[in-house]
């Protein structure tokens, strides 16, 4: 904001780092907060920029600011790198308002792949907690940017979600062929040669693509009589690259949508997927799924789940061409980021593996305080953050990459700080202790065993493993 802005709109600023002429200021929809106070639990500057207060105290005069704002604030300039985790943070993000519980550990995955891609995403999105939160007719959480251009989102059923984004894909793949055809034989034209071909040699690259399309789009509005024009003219959504994404829980990924994932990513197709792993079946009442651990306790495991979670992540690093990363937004936001980023520009099959914090978890400190048990959760060993990317071991690098140090913090310490976990203490004291000791060992295990296996993909001399 500038000056004049910030006096118009009533907010209070200070002078923004890596500007010389712009103030900062947060401004905050006060009628559509959920008072989670996530948002004031992980500012860096706790306490001084964020502070939560009852509603009546304040709301009104908030609402104000946010509403200048949105109407006001035109500047898109961003001082900072867009690849990193503070300009990112600038783009504006094309998913807003969600109807998902406070705190929810999810739904901020899904606003920061708007903010990177949304403008041209498609979005294939299971039945579960994604779908609600993300489409609680009749509104939507989902918007779109000053052009009017936003995710297009679709939801099938529970079971057949990632077939169902890969007939997206290849939709897509076959309607930018058309195009591609319809560009050729207008590339014959001398008056659109040199605009038709900037394109054809761009199409799939992300910036060229979308420069040499807005320029081709305006040259065939302006020639709509030339039938290939028109076409294009009619069809310029698919002049940009798309972004093909598969939005889902676990219950989905690991379990009833499991075969047709498998079959997804076996296709080689470019797509991504992400899972919003909760390691429940949250939408339906908390159930234990495939992603349940050991010790964990839920429905139709009311004493402890006895048997190990199912290592996903193993699973599609097997295949040897499928991009695979966890990660774990609240413990390492940059690894988040970049994770996302790899998967998007990786010309094949991606699958993120995304820890989410769950109001079935019974977390004791409070949701507010989701991003901070993502950190817990990685410090104790609990959830492990990795990058597998096969375009590395191409140019003779290592694909694998171990994002987390090694467990610094008490594995009991932190499961105990979920209900799900403290309450089979109360029930059945016996039970829980050889459960936790057993699920102690397990994670340990996992991380051992990530390390052992990056070593070995270590290129030797020559280039060779």
């Amino acid at each position: 904001m500038n000056e004049e802005e910030v006096e118009a709109s009533g907010a209070k600023a200070v002078k923004m780092k890596g500007s010389d002429d712009k103030l900062f200021a947060i401004a905050v929809s006060a009628m559509d907060c959920t008072g989670c106070g996530s948002c004031a639990s992980v500012c860096p500057a706790r306490n001084k920029a964020l502070e939560m207060i009852p509603a009546e105290e304040g709301s009104e005069e908030a609402q104000k600011v946010f509403d200048y704002a949105v109407k006001h604030v035109t500047s898109k300039v961003i001082p900072f790198k867009e690849d990193t985790v503070k300009g990112s943070q600038f783009i504006k993000p094309l998913l807003e308002f969600s109807g998902a519980c406070p705190g929810c550990g999810e739904s901020p995955y899904a606003k920061l792949i708007t903010q990177l891609y949304g403008d041209r995403m498609f979005i294939a999105n299971a039945t579960g907690c994604s779908s609600i939160w993300g489409c609680s007719a009749p509104s939507t959480p989902y918007t779109v940017n000053t052009q009017g251009r936003g995710p297009a989102w679709a939801n099938s059923l529970f079971e057949d979600n990632a077939e169902f984004g890969l007939g997206m894909a290849i939709s897509m793949k076959a309607r930018r062929n058309a195009m591609k055809s319809a560009v050729m034989r207008l590339a014959e034209n001398p008056g659109f040669k040199e605009t038709a071909w900037a394109w054809i040699k761009g199409m799939d690259d992300v910036d060229v693509a979308e420069e040499a399309g807005r320029a081709l789009v305006e040259l065939c509005q302006a020639n709509l009589t030339n039938e290939d024009a028109k076409y294009i003219a009619d069809n310029c959504d698919m002049l940009p690259k798309p972004s093909i994404w598969m939005f889902g829980g676990d219950g989905w990924a690991y379990d009833i949508g499991y075969g047709g994932l498998d079959h997804v990513i076996a296709s080689g197709e470019n797509v991504n997927i992400m899972v919003f792993d909760t390691e429940v079946y949250s939408n339906t009442g908390g159930q234990a799924s495939k992603a349940t651990p050991v010790g964990a306790v839920a429905q139709f495991a009311a004493n402890g789940k006895a048997v190990r979670k199912k290592n996903l992540a193993q699973i599609a690093m097997s295949y040897g061409y499928v991009y695979v990363a966890q990660i774990a937004m609240g413990a390492n936001p940059d690894q988040t980021l970049k994770a996302i980023r790899e998967a998007e520009s990786y010309n094949g099959p991606s699958v993120i593996i995304a820890y989410a914090p769950c109001i079935n978890h019974g977390v004791k400190a409070g949701m507010n305080k989701s991003m901070l048990e993502m950190k817990k959760a990685v410090r104790a060993g609990y959830w492990n953050l990795l990058r597998y990317n096969p375009e590395l071991e191409a140019e003779g690098k290592n694909p694998l990459s171990v994002d987390s140090p090694v467990p610094t913090e008490s594995y009991n310490e932190f499961i105990m700080g979920e209900v799900r976990y403290n309450s089979l203490t109360l029930k059945f004291p016996e039970r829980a202790k050889k459960l936790f000791a057993e699920a102690e060992d397990i994670a340990l295990e996992r991380y051992n065993s990530l390390v052992k296996q990056k070593k070995s993909l270590e290129p030797k001399e020559g280039g060779e493993y």
